[in-house]
């Protein structure tokens, strides 16, 4: 069996989207993963599936680079949402996910634009995104004991002398946990704490890492090592964490921009909402087929 494909990616963060509105498309683990390998398959961060909805203009459907299948993808939203906008010429679509239900809006885009692919984008465009509320409660990020979110009981180093600690966590639909630092750190130190604290004791369902580098009250420097697909060059549901989390110590405002590896996305979480909205670019690579 064959399916087309067309290759996105929302600031580096990379996908391999599949039009399932009309015919089925329901990969195993397997396949999921054979598809992500960056050797072997296509190679992607995340696998989606575009699908009907009831109520919704589509229903999105995410794997991980490592074949689970998980509750939403901020960047992806942003990329499927520049699909159903082309393809319906309307002003605005909404978007369901296991995460819930967000809208996207076609939109003028901040800062400067990963590099996309290998051979360059074909296409860019920049999208916004009503991320929703944040969840804050431990229950809802979900943790394993009751505790402050604002800074949860975690650390990473000796107990009397830890290298993090205290980090917030938030969920946008999936948990995430973010690390303060006074620098952005390498790649190694992402990948090794990154991995120690994805499947931590502490996060039921596992966790995305953010590592986060508050360099003006406007401006963020983040890394994120995203549970099930690894360190990738922007994490969009990790971008609106770590600005929550921010806000909520007071670091910055309730808008900065947060510098990810493959570009920037403007991060706001309004007062009067209390939604968060996510504007960022969006760019098509490649199309191709799928061998299933």
């Amino acid at each position: 069996m064959t399916r087309p494909f067309v290759k996105m990616n929302g600031a580096g963060n990379d996908f391999v989207v599949v039009n399932a509105l009309e015919t089925p498309f329901a990969p195993t683990a397997d396949q999921a993963r054979a598809i992500a390998d960056r050797s072997t398959g296509e190679g992607c961060d995340q696998l989606i599936a575009l699908e009907p909805s009831q109520t919704a203009d589509a229903f999105m459907r995410v794997w991980n680079a490592d074949g689970g299948v998980v509750e939403t993808c901020g960047n992806a939203l942003r990329c499927v949402g520049w699909m159903l906008l082309q393809s319906s010429g309307k002003d605005q679509v909404t978007i369901d996910t296991l995460g819930g239900p967000t809208t996207a809006w076609r939109a003028e885009g901040p800062g400067r634009v990963g590099s996309g692919g290998p051979e360059g984008p074909t296409t860019t465009a920049h999208v916004k995104v009503d991320m929703g509320a944040p969840r804050l409660h431990w229950t809802q990020i979900p943790l394993d004991e009751a505790m402050d979110t604002r800074g949860i009981e975690l650390q990473v180093g000796p107990i009397d002398d830890p290298v993090l600690h205290t980090p917030g966590a938030v969920s946008m639909g999936n948990p995430h946990v973010v690390f303060f630092m006074d620098h952005a750190p390498n790649d190694a130190f992402v990948r090794g704490t990154g991995s120690l604290i994805e499947h931590h004791p502490r996060f039921p369902q596992g966790v995305n890492v953010g590592f986060a580098h508050v360099m003006a009250p406007d401006h963020i420097r983040l890394r994120v090592w995203e549970r099930g697909a690894g360190l990738t060059r922007a994490c969009g549901t990790g971008a609106c964490a770590a600005l929550v989390a921010a806000a909520r110590r007071g670091l910055t405002g309730r808008a900065a921009t947060v510098e990810v590896d493959g570009g920037e996305l403007r991060i706001e979480w309004d007062e009067a909402t209390d939604h968060v909205f996510m504007t960022g670019p969006v760019e098509v690579e490649r199309t191709g087929t799928l061998a299933l």
